[in-house]
This record gives structure tokens, C-alpha cells and sequence, in this order.
């Protein structure tokens, strides 16, 4: 441990003529170690640009969104707005209050300031002159909620579900969430939303997946919107794309299952001694490989996102060159704005291997103006190809046959081809 944290600090020679440290984390209004020297130069717009970047687009019905029309817009829940208690007003994050953009835990920081998704929204209203904003920010008033969508011609409902480490617990959760539930009331206030607009859109803040079933399939939720926790610039990200700014192009990097029963893993809620034995028995076969594995349908899959444009994906060729194998493929865009695609290849190996029936081994997020057509490549090395043998004890490389599947999620495979080893 100590070799570690000082091989740095005398690589980078801090031990002589290096910069004084100018800030005390612990003590941050102690004007003897605390300068205050501002380091965040753009960040900001980075950071607006990343939250953006990032929201996932689930569902879209009838290309509600982008909001390009004027209305009267609600938002409810409090995960729209701002804390009681401010942006830094829980030790380490370790409370659930107001808009989600960070989790709790040693590893977080300060927000310098927050923007949530009232305060973007209500700035891009105001731009527009025309359309008019309301909000209800009380997760458990559900009679409230109902009246509050009723006033509106567009309804936000803001949901979220918060996880951290593991020494300070929130809502009975040491660290990890002990279900894969909404928090502060989440799916009871989604259907007394849907149930009186006709136009709702569900805005979920989450660290992983949740289960949507007992709300996906009610008919007035016209949209879906994956918004993570996107930091100081989530509400401006979250308006961005809202209001079309931004082009939707962020996809799940992980499974939403229709139950929780689908994932191969649960929570241990009980330990024999002073630590959880934990039996890792899906092996290989996690989230998707998993989902693959048994045939199993998943809500929405690995990969999966949505864009207000569409895609369409052609003259996918295979060459090798030595022992690398290039893969290139076109993408057009064949809708009515540009935007990015985000292009996955997953590789099919001998059933010899005994992989996954698909295993990701690329991709690529590339923009695409409208009409235009992008060429990717891939190029797919030795070790794109190994598996670990656990007999062996070594990487090997199977001969055979193997797939190339190209698409745009897991299960949304466009193109497919094989090539030999």
C-alpha cells in the first residue's frame, strides 16, 4: 500500500519543486489551505454536453419529443427539482433529496452548483415565449400529482433510484439497493400521472436498471427518458434533449429485464459469518450473455437506445490481414435530422469455445448527417478472439467458424457475416 501511493509521488517529483497544495477537502473554508483557485476554465459545457450525450431514449410514441410545439408543460416529482437541504446538504451524498445527479460515498465531491431539471427547462420555456411550465414536486401527495398532470398538456414525471458505499445507509440500503424498485413513492406517482394525461413522459434518474412492468405498458406514457445521474449539467443535458437541441444517441449499458427473476443474480440479504460468501454461478453468462444464453426476453435489451432519426445499415465486407480480421460496414441516415449511431459488433464463436452465443467486441459512436452515409471499421485482434480455458488455464483461440453480428443493440442485429481461423 505504501509503495503504491508514493511511486507516484516521486515520479512526478513532488517532493521537490512541485506546486504547494492548494485546497484541504476536509477544511474548505480554512483560508490558510484553501485558496480557492478556480481549475474549471469550460468544464461546464463539457459537462452539458456529456449529460446529453447521455440520456437514453426508451421509448418515443408518436415522435412526442423533440418538443417542438407549444405547450403547457408540468413537471412532478421531486427528483425535477431542487434539495430542501441544497445540492451538498447530506454528508458524502448520503440522502435522497431532491434531483439525483450524484451517488453517496467516499468517492463523491461538491457539486460547485447543481442544475436541475426545473431549472433548465423553466430557462428553455422562457426562451420559447409561448409555452408555459407548472410543477407538483411531492413524490407521496398522488391526488396532488393527478392534479397537477391534469392542468397540462405535457407531463414530466421525475423518478429516480440511488445506491453508494456501503458505510453510510439511505432508505435501508447499506450501499447497494436491496430491490430494483423505484424509490420515494416512483411507481405509484408514474400511474397516477398516466392515469390523468394523456401525454406523459417518464424521466428516470437511476444508477442501474429498474423494473418499469407494472407502468411500461400504460398507454398515456408516450415517452421514456434513462437520464442516469449526470452531475452538476444534468437538468441542462436532460433540456437538450428535451427541446431537441440534442439528438438522443446514449444506449444501455446494461439489461432492463421484464422481472427481476430474469437476471441470473440477486441480492444476499442474509451472511453466515462476518462476510457474504457470494456463489458466482453464471460464470460467463452475465446480463446479456445471460438473457442470450436461455432465450430469455428482455424490456429493453444491452445496446438498446433511441434516436430522432433512423439508421439503416449496409455492404458489411470481412478481410483479414495477418492475424487481424477487418470488419467495415455503412451506415446511412435515412431520416430527417443529423445524429449520432452508435454501431456494436458482437462475434458468434465455435461452439467448441462454449462462449455466449454472442459476446460484444466493439463499437463505435459515429455522426451521420441526414442523407449521408458513414463508413466504420472494426478491427477485430487475436485477442478479440480468445477465451479463457479454465482447463488450460490459458487463453486459446478455437478453430472454426465464427459470426460477425453488426447492429444497433444487442438483440437489433442488421448485418451478419463469418469468416474462418
Amino acid at each position: 500500500m505504501a509503495t503504491r501511493i508514493l511511486a507516484p509521488y516521486f515520479l512526478l517529483h513532488q517532493d521537490s519543486n512541485y506546486p504547494p497544495v492548494n485546497f484541504d477537502s476536509f477544511h474548505p473554508n480554512n483560508p490558510s489551505t484553501d485558496l480557492h483557485v478556480n481549475v474549471q476554465k469550460d468544464h461546464k459545457n463539457i459537462a452539458r454536453e456529456i449529460a446529453g450525450a447521455s440520456v437514453i431514449l426508451l421509448k418515443n410514441s408518436g415522435q412526442i419529443l423533440p418538443l417542438t410545439n407549444q405547450y403547457s408543460i408540468g413537471l412532478i416529482g421531486s427528483d425535477a427539482g431542487p434539495a430542501t437541504r441544497g445540492a451538498n446538504g447530506c454528508a458524502d451524498h448520503g440522502c435522497v433529496d431532491g434531483h439525483l445527479a450524484m451517488g453517496w460515498g467516499s468517492g463523491t465531491d461538491n457539486f460547485p452548483y447543481l442544475v436541475t431539471p426545473l431549472d433548465a427547462i423553466q430557462d428553455a420555456v422562457a426562451k420559447l415565449g409561448t409555452s408555459s411550465l407548472s410543477w407538483f414536486l411531492d413524490d407521496w401527495d398522488t391526488v396532488g400529482a393527478a392534479n397537477a398532470a391534469k392542468a397540462v398538456e405535457v407531463a414530466f414525471v421525475f423518478v429516480s433510484s440511488n445506491s453508494g458505499e456501503e458505510y453510510i445507509t439511505v432508505d435501508g440500503n447499506d450501499g447497494d439497493r436491496t430491490n430494483l424498485t423505484l424509490w420515494r413513492n416512483g411507481e405509484a406517482l408514474i400511474r397516477a400521472v398516466a392515469d390523468a394525461n394523456p401525454n406523459t413522459i417518464v424521466v428516470v434518474n437511476t444508477v442501474g436498471p429498474v423494473i418499469m412492468s407494472s407502468w411500461i405498458d400504460h398507454p398515456n406514457i408516450k415517452a421514456i427518458l434513462l437520464a442516469g445521474v449526470s452531475g452538476q449539467e444534468s437538468g441542462s443535458g436532460l433540456a437538450d434533449v428535451i427541446f431537441g437541441d440534442v439528438n438522443p444517441s446514449a444506449r444501455l449499458p446494461y439489461t432492463i429485464a421484464r422481472q427481476r427473476s430474469d437476471y441470473p443474480a440477486d441480492v444476499v440479504y442474509s451472511k453466515t459469518g462476518p462476510i457474504a460468501q457470494i456463489p458466482y454461478k453464471e460464470g460467463i453468462f452475465i446480463d446479456y450473455r445471460y438473457f442470450d444464453q436461455n432465450n430469455i426476453s428482455p424490456l429493453f435489451e444491452f445496446g438498446f437506445g433511441l434516436s430522432y432519426t433512423t439508421f439503416k445499415y449496409a455492404d458489411l465486407s470481412i478481410s483479414q490481414n495477418g492475424s487481424d480480421t477487418h470488419v467495415h460496414v455503412s451506415v446511412i441516415n435515412t431520416g430527417d435530422r443529423a445524429g449520432h449511431e452508435v454501431v456494436q459488433l458482437y462475434v458468434g464463436f465455435p461452439a467448441a469455445a462454449g462462449q455466449p452465443p454472442r459476446v460484444l467486441r466493439g463499437f463505435e459512436r459515429v455522426m451521420v448527417d441526414k442523407g449521408a452515409t458513414q463508413s466504420v471499421e472494426f478491427v477485430l485482434q487475436k485477442r478479440s478472439l480468445s477465451y479463457w480455458s479454465t482447463f488450460s488455464q490459458s487463453w486459446l483461440i478455437a478453430p472454426g467458424s465464427y459470426m460477425v453480428y453488426v447492429g444497433a443493440s444487442s438483440r437489433d442485429i442488421r448485418l451478419t457475416a463469418s469468416f474462418t481461423v
